[in-house]
């Protein structure tokens, strides 16, 4: 492929495991180039400008997502924030400000195909059982409670049910060594429980929504939330 029609790449996180992970899958892309690896410290917005990226994977830690990806946009960079806590509120902020300047870019609290897929089953359910809770298992050295997965997760169903996000889907929180990323949600209903469960055992999970949502984002217009778009476009239905 001509390195013209390559697609700039910011990893912002780089030195991360996710980061590392991302690194060395879009190397071995033929249409995306990394040409920034940004750790804690730098400063962002230089990197950027040095580098000419069009693309900016942020991968850092939770709650600094929002502010990255104000960053990006301001420097013409579109954003893919894989990062926790970016609030609905936030991610409407980006999404105006991206349309302001014709950018696109998604937010995506989970790459992972199965998760996608289970919180669309969740909206179903959702929208017939009103009693559900969700548990959200980490390794013990995941900072965050709830996970962003869980919150969006909860978010979704909420939606479904045309509700109130807040409090409507309660979620527990388990930090144990042994887990890597599970997430189970339990619907009650008389005399029957509905248990929708996804369980992760390797990073390997992320690459088809690490890739799809970047070459979603190179073309989009306004920032999304959640990787179904990516896929979708993909043809996932």
């Amino acid at each position: 492929m001509n390195s013209s029609a390559l697609r700039r790449v910011a990893v912002i996180g780089a030195p991360g495991r996710m980061g590392r992970m991302a690194c060395a899958l879009l190397e071995a892309q033929t249409d995306l180039a990394v040409v920034a690896r940004v750790g804690r410290g730098e400063d962002l917005g230089d990197a950027l400008v040095r580098s000419e990226a069009e693309l900016g994977l942020d991968l850092t830690v939770a709650g600094a997502g929002a502010a990255h990806g104000e960053r990006m946009l301001e420097l013409g960079v579109r954003p893919v924030i894989g990062t926790s806590g970016v609030s609905l509120d936030e991610n409407r902020a980006l999404d105006e400000l991206a349309r302001e300047r014709g950018l696109g870019g998604l937010v995506v609290p989970n790459f992972s195909l199965g998760v996608w897929l289970l919180q669309r089953a969740c909206e179903e359910a959702a929208r017939f059982f009103p009693d559900a809770e969700i548990v959200e298992m980490h390794g013990k050295h995941k900072k965050d409670k709830p996970s962003g997965t869980a919150l969006d997760t909860a978010e979704r169903m909420a939606a479904a049910r045309d509700a109130e996000v807040e409090g409507s889907v309660p979620i527990h929180s388990v930090r144990l060594p042994g887990l890597y990323s599970n997430q189970e949600v339990m619907f009650g209903g008389l005399g029957e429980v509905l248990r929708l469960r996804h369980e992760t055992y390797s990073m390997q999970c992320f690459e088809a929504g690490i890739l799809a949502a970047l070459r979603y984002a190179s073309r989009a217009l306004g920032v999304g939330r959640g990787i179904g778009a990516a896929f979708e476009d993909l043809g996932v239905r």
